[in-house]
């Protein structure tokens, strides 16, 4: 995947993920809901990567995604539980949901540099995606302040790991 079909699947994902968020009511508990599965994606693609990969930067970049997503999520759902929040699972044709499924069965047979080429431009591609639903549709929707609260802490994260990727996938 080149520049330009990272910047088609980013710009395939961004709206169709709009799209399905404007035709269900998106409230807090769906929001909750996608938060904690999106976390839940993004730890699987980076236990992958610290198999898969033969490089240490990417592998390390893998566990460090597994690891802050397992707490993220975590925090998530300590906070859904304070708040009284039952999530609203994500629905099986939600535009994310069949990224990441797509994803794991393009990535799962790759090793290698052929691995780490396809990782990176999907987690550039995947983070720029969760930002602008953040920003976007999730930011302004919410109506707890907490979780408001929470979201606006975390959302920085998301930009920084969007940035290790393009990094680390400019390396090579």
């Amino acid at each position: 995947m080149n520049f330009r079909h990272l910047a088609v699947l980013a710009a395939v994902i961004a709206p169709a993920m709009a799209q399905a968020q404007q035709k269900a009511h998106i409230d807090d508990a769906a929001i909750v809901g996608i938060f904690d599965a999106a976390n839940g994606w993004d730890i699987s693609t980076g236990s992958l990567a610290s198999k898969n990969s033969m490089r240490a930067d990417v592998k390390e970049f893998g566990d460090m995604l597994a690891t802050v997503h397992k707490a993220v999520q975590q925090q998530g759902r300590d906070l859904a539980k304070k708040l009284g929040v039952t999530p609203t699972p994500v629905p099986k044709d939600f535009p994310l949901l069949l990224d990441y499924q797509a994803t794991m069965k393009k990535l799962t047979p790759l090793k290698g540099p052929e691995f780490d080429k396809a990782f990176l431009e999907h987690e550039v591609a995947y983070h720029k995606a969760v930002i602008d639903a953040v920003t976007n549709t999730f930011l302004p929707a919410i109506q707890n302040a907490e979780l408001k609260k929470f979201v606006e802490s975390v959302a920085p994260a998301f930009q920084a790991h969007m940035a290790k990727a393009q990094d680390l996938l400019n390396k090579k």
